[in-house]
């Protein structure tokens, strides 16, 4: 008899500071207050830095990430302990706890080694003074005022300008509070789910942890674009800098990709659970839940990365006017001064690989899932086997529909324009819309978000 393991039945205990019950509403309003203090105070550094134009130097460039890190880090354990004092519960399942695991030493590496480079980057403003001061001393320098100059590129001298969704100026405080409210919407919605997946016990199963992570990249995919959005409708400001406009489309690609990819692996979720039930937990066990998921944020970035290469290569002749709200890829090669036909061929073979093959898993999926419901008996069998993956093939369809309505619009439509607000709808509406989905077509869901609003109550 081989020595099998046990730890997918096990609990996790988090002891948390104290056993004191007199104590716990005070720990709670400690750490809620220094996480709210730590969020905001990090988001007003970002916010600083992103809308004005002096800070866009490489030292707030990078001081801006570290501000990031800091908020991610502190939100990978703290929620989770607040959650824990409100209701008086501390289980974290094995997933949990491995996937608490992985942010921490991600997001703690990733501090680390911002600090590092920041280090770097006042090491190099040294040598650049002490080289100002040599050549003064060596009678090269005609004034005061003498610069080293060093060869760059011109494109980091250029201005961008996001044109928005439009020039109206009685629009724009209508598109402000439509895109505010459903930016409140989105975020309210996905770490509603995020919360109800970690405080309640019976959503610690596979399907749930892969929607948490879907919820967080939901999130974060929105924030890449609706805040710098909102910052230019009331700012009346439409300018963003070069390192801005390369850090939208990497963040861009890194959180749609790793939705694409979450989604496929979702879609194996229901393949096994629906073909093969009776395994399923032996087969998406914990190890192979975190896997997939750390793949697919390792296949994300990689896209990510690729996207980001291929754009810094670009070079522009003067201030460049983007038809959209956000960085687009596609405009951006549009407006380019360089040949830009390698670059386009590349753009489709990697949409290709990174889009095709998890649409790909998905249908091959939902092929296998459909024959399967079909051998079934009874109509009931059926009817229950399709309602426990009704919510994620809305999801898929709304998901691929709008991208591929986007597609085609800018496919047929000259206008520019018209792509950026039929873009809107993967970028702002799909994330608002997931939660719902979710929600209103799942009872497991629903009851956790009663239980939980009962507790806080």
């Amino acid at each position: 008899m081989e020595l099998r393991n046990l730890t997918r039945v096990s609990e996790f205990i988090l002891l948390g500071l104290s056993d004191d019950l007199e104590l716990q509403p005070l720990l709670l309003g400690l750490f809620l207050s220094m996480y709210l203090v730590a969020v905001l105070g990090n988001m007003l550094i970002i916010l600083t830095v992103s809308s004005d134009s002096h800070l866009h130097t490489p030292m707030y460039f990078f001081l801006c990430n570290l501000s990031l890190a800091d908020i991610c880090f502190i939100s990978t354990s703290v929620p989770k302990m607040i959650v824990d004092i409100q209701t008086h519960s501390r289980v974290i399942s094995y997933g949990g706890c491995l996937t608490q695991m992985s942010f921490l030493i991600l997001f703690g590496c990733m501090e680390d080694l911002l600090l590092t480079v920041m280090a770097y980057d006042r090491s190099s403003k040294c040598f650049i003074l002490g080289m100002r001061l040599r050549v003064i001393r060596n009678g090269y320098a005609f004034s005061a005022d003498t610069r080293v100059i060093e060869p760059q590129n011109r494109t980091r001298g250029s201005e961008f300008f996001l044109l928005g969704l439009s020039d109206d100026p009685e629009l724009q405080p209508l598109l402000f509070g439509l895109f505010l409210s459903m930016y409140l919407v989105t975020m309210l919605g996905n770490v509603l789910i995020i919360l109800a997946v970690i405080s309640d016990s019976h959503l610690h199963t596979p399907m749930y942890f892969f929607l948490s992570n879907l919820s967080l990249a939901d999130i974060s995919f929105s924030t890449t674009t609706v805040p710098k959005m909102l910052l230019n409708l009331q700012t009346h400001s439409k300018s963003i800098t070069y390192a801005g406009c390369l850090t939208q489309v990497t963040f861009i690609f890194l959180f749609g990709c790793l939705e694409s990819l979450l989604l496929a692996v979702l879609a194996y979720d229901r393949l096994v659970a629906i073909c093969q039930p009776l395994h399923y937990l032996v087969i998406m066990s914990p190890r192979l839940c975190g896997l997939l998921v750390l793949l697919s944020f390792f296949f994300s970035l990689l896209d990510s990365q690729l996207h980001y290469l291929m754009v810094s290569q670009l070079s522009f002749c003067a201030d460049v006017e983007i038809p959209h709200f956000f960085c687009d890829p596609s405009q951006l090669f549009n407006l380019a001064c360089s040949d830009t036909s390698t670059n386009e061929i590349l753009i489709y073979f990697i949409g290709a690989i990174f889009g095709g093959v998890p649409l790909s898993g998905v249908l091959f999926s939902y092929y296998r899932i459909v024959s399967s419901i079909l051998r079934m008996p009874s109509s009931g069998s059926k009817y229950k086997a399709f309602s426990t993956c009704s919510s994620h093939l809305s999801v898929v369809c709304l998901f691929y529909g709008t991208g591929l309505g986007v597609y085609l619009s800018s496919a047929v439509s000259s206008s520019p324009r018209k792509g950026a607000v039929a873009s809107v709808m993967y970028t702002v509406v799909t994330p608002m819309l997931n939660p719902f989905v979710y929600s209103l077509r799942n009872r497991d869901i629903k009851s956790a978000l009663w239980r939980m609003v009962r507790r806080i109550v």
